[in-house]
């Protein structure tokens, strides 16, 4: 059966896979989300085991899409994914997926690797597409890598310019081509909001707008499959239970473990780790949900988000209602929420701490936002022992040569320079510098759609 998508506002008109993927953002403001979500069956789970990345990845996404041959899916599939995960043991059932294997260093390859063939895909010959995208991070690198050349395609990076660190910059303002990027004078917050801005204004319809953040179902389907073929890989019996914890700003990454969950996957515990940005940590407490503004700025800066877009999926996913400004119009089933989901905020401070440690006791260097899920699942596990059987995997999603001085002021230390990072240094960048204003954001999509 075919799977068609609604809007988390429940105002605009169902679609299918992808009309979803080249809209973006719904008409009406919300977030596009599966009507069901299709059940992977256990003995499909064992299939995953020892199998290459791009057949697992495969297998997930043919659950979703329509509109699209067995064949093409899977060549789409195989060139998308020429890297795979890492696994790596730690002390007791504790384990680390490491998704700094893909051409940019960051898990947002996962994603945007598999993005671009997909849009591609149902883009009529001589249509122009403009993918606009706000990055607190490593977002706009991966977008960036991935649509570089692709025709009919031009790519908008918005990027808060005192927020990122220099590789981040440089990867995405290196390449030139389609690839256009804009250093907002402002938050990540005001860069989102300036993109979901332009995809409501109607003086921008003459312009086919689509957004590769993790506001599109693209990235997040992507997404869950390497927490889908990461358990496959560690488990003899897929019954057994699995802990994931996950460093999370604007909650794509945590929705693609929601959706591998409610897929089958048996996930007991999903850890939601947030910096000092804690609206989520304190919603989860108390039940009344406050956006933070300004967002707080951290060393894990890609999770510098005061009002993640993704948290209105999650409430959907439990049965309530939150529009795109983070009002909550119907409470989510919380007592199911806080039965299935730990969330907690992590200093800077307990960062830091979770580094030099985790280097002394494991020899192991994790990078800023890591070491945030790390400290968090490590912290659940002293407070429940009875969890320290289970098994447990934490994401690192950047490599740890993104933050050299970070990690050289704490651990005295270079990390290793993958080869996607080491000759940044030599290239030319080239953007444009804006204020957090709408105005002078749409003047520019404006002028560009001429």
């Amino acid at each position: 059966m075919s799977i068609s998508f609604h809007s988390t506002n429940y105002r605009a008109p169902k679609t299918d896979f992808f009309t979803a993927v080249l809209t973006g953002q719904a008409p009406d403001r919300g977030l596009y989300m599966p009507e069901r979500i299709p059940l992977i069956d256990k003995a499909a789970f064992q299939k995953f085991s020892g199998a290459e990345y791009f057949e697992a990845a495969f297998s997930v996404l043919r659950l979703f899409l329509d509109g699209i041959s067995d064949e093409a899916l899977l060549a789409k599939c195989k060139k998308a994914y020429s890297f795979m995960p890492r696994l790596e043991k730690a002390s007791g059932k504790k384990h680390l997926l490491w998704l700094d294997t893909g051409p940019t260093a960051s898990f947002k390859d996962f994603a945007a690797q598999m993005m671009s063939p997909l849009m591609g895909h149902k883009l009529k010959e001589g249509e122009k597409l403009f993918i606009l995208t706000a990055t607190s991070g490593d977002t706009g690198s991966a977008i960036a890598n991935a649509f570089h050349n692709i025709p009919n395609i031009e790519i908008i990076i918005l990027f808060p310019i005192n927020e990122v660190t220099p590789n981040q910059r440089k990867q995405m303002t290196t390449l030139g081509g389609n690839v256009k990027t804009i250093a907002v004078s402002g938050k990540f917050d005001d860069c989102q909001a300036m993109v979901k801005e332009a995809f409501a204004d109607e003086r921008l319809q003459k312009l086919r707008l689509s957004s590769a953040n993790s506001i599109n179902i693209a990235r997040l389907i992507p997404q869950s499959v390497y927490f889908i073929w990461a358990y496959a890989q560690l488990v003899k019996d897929t019954g057994e239970d699995v802990i994931f914890s996950i460093p999370s700003g604007n909650f794509g990454d945590m929705m693609g473990a929601v959706l591998a969950w409610k897929m089958g996957l048996p996930v007991k515990k999903l850890i939601v780790a947030t910096n000092a940005n804690d609206e989520f940590p304190a919603f989860m407490k108390s039940g009344k949900y406050a956006k933070i503004e300004p967002s707080r700025m951290c060393i894990s800066n890609a999770m510098n988000v005061g009002h993640p877009s993704n948290l209105t999926r999650l409430i959907d996913v439990f049965g309530g209602r939150m529009d795109e400004k983070g009002s909550l119009l119907k409470a989510p089933d919380m007592e199911k929420m806080r039965a299935f989901i730990h969330a907690v905020p992590v200093s800077d401070e307990n960062t830091r701490k979770c580094i030099f440690d985790t280097y002394k006791k494991e020899s192991i260097v994790l990078e800023p936002h890591g070491a945030v899920a790390w400290y968090a699942l490590e912290e659940f596990l002293k407070e429940h022992e009875e969890e320290n059987e289970t098994l447990c995997i934490s994401l690192e999603t950047a490599n740890p040569a993104k933050f050299p001085e970070e990690i050289n002021k704490i651990l005295g230390i270079s990390p290793v320079v993958p080869e996607s990072l080491s000759k940044l240094d030599k290239l030319k960048e080239d953007y444009i510098k804006m204020d957090a204003n709408y105005d002078d954001f749409y003047k520019y999509l404006e002028t560009a759609g001429r």
